[in-house]
């Protein structure tokens, strides 16, 4: 029998890790990233239906308690928000918010793990991480000026990246927008952005995700 084709998610997820290897390699190992490292795990951030299929695939895979664990971390950070920001409770997509609010919520939340935060400092879906988690750690560059992924680069790398690398950076950002709008369009949902927690969670309108989504 022939492999089911990976969904986009996935060939996403995996290009963006093939990308972040070799960027991380052309900085000559100046990128600290490294197990156990979980600064940019603290704190909500906005993610993508793209994110809630894997992250909801790597729970389907998860033993119950693990699961039920996450799931309940999540349930507990979505209400204390939806209590600070009723128009939570309407829509949990944030496409309409602007972004001063959304910056509002993620400052007073700052303080929140990832709700699949281990205590070892270790993601529980790593294989099923976000894109943007996928992509984490690699120094910026705009208009000619370097700036570090987090607090913990405390310095910028000398070497810069190579245009080419940086051309397939604008790629994959490319293929995830049109991934995302396929996605939107196929399941008719409201929106396409929500906060780190509701991917944690059941959605409406997206308990028959297709499935297929593979490490």
């Amino acid at each position: 029998m022939t492999a089911a084709e990976p969904s986009n998610p996935t060939r996403l997820a995996r290009k963006t890790d093939e990308w972040f290897a070799r960027a991380q390699a052309a900085l000559l190992g100046q990128v600290p990233c490294k197990p156990g490292c979980s600064h940019c795990c603290i704190g909500p951030f906005p993610i993508t239906l793209l994110d809630v299929h894997l992250l909801q695939e790597g729970l389907s895979h998860l033993p119950a308690n693990q699961r039920e664990r996450i799931e309940g971390r999540a349930r507990s950070q979505a209400s204390a928000m939806e209590a600070a920001y009723p128009q939570l409770l309407k829509s949990r997509f944030l496409d309409h918010w602007p972004d001063t609010h959304i910056d509002r919520l993620v400052s007073q939340y700052h303080q929140a793990p990832c709700p699949a935060l281990g205590d070892d400092g270790l993601c529980g879906l790593y294989e099923y991480r976000p894109l943007t988690c996928r992509s984490m750690g690699i120094p910026s560059e705009q208009e000619g000026v370097m700036s570090g992924a987090c607090e913990v680069q405390t310095f910028i790398p000398i070497v810069r990246l190579s245009a080419s690398i940086q051309a397939e950076e604008d790629e994959l950002a490319r293929q995830e927008a049109q991934a995302l709008k396929s996605c939107r369009l196929a399941e008719k949902t409201e929106g396409e952005e929500l906060l780190l927690p509701y991917g944690f969670l059941a959605i409406d309108g997206l308990e028959d995700m297709p499935k297929g989504i593979q490490s």
